[in-house]
């Protein structure tokens, strides 16, 4: 599947469409932050009719999971997805799924790299990646 994914201050999916506010940003200040990931999975006509499950994870620089909390637990949004042929579209056409994940109070190291890791049924499909400002 292929996927578009951009970091916004906050973003939301309404009826397919992505309403995307602050988008494109690769730094940002260290501390608590609110962000929201959007993203277009464009799915596969062969993939159709079909559920998916998603995770999104949040991982520091050296590719480890960040985990947050007492207990320690990872940041990461999982769920699953199913996408149906509308009526009129042709075989092999590519149908797009509009997601947004938002993320209130992520307390961000300063000066540290991070990526949010998307998989789509157990694959690595897509990532975006920023740095937080020094202190």
């Amino acid at each position: 599947m292929k996927t578009n994914m951009l970091l916004c201050d906050y973003a939301e999916a309404i009826e397919g469409k992505l309403y995307i506010m602050g988008g494109g940003w690769s730094l940002c200040p260290a501390g608590p932050r609110n962000m929201s990931i959007a993203m277009l999975i464009l799915v596969p006509w062969n993939e159709t009719n079909t559920q998916h499950k998603l995770t999104l994870m949040l991982l520091d620089e050296d590719g480890n999971q960040v985990n947050l909390g007492e207990p320690p637990r990872e940041v990461k949004q999982e769920g699953s997805f199913e996408v149906g042929r509308p009526p009129g579209v042709p075989p092999g056409s590519d149908i797009g799924v509009a997601l947004v994940f938002n993320f209130i109070g992520i307390p961000f190291t300063p000066g540290a790299g991070y990526r949010w890791q998307l998989e789509i049924d157990g694959q690595p499909t897509d990532y975006v990646s920023f740095r937080t400002r020094g202190s």
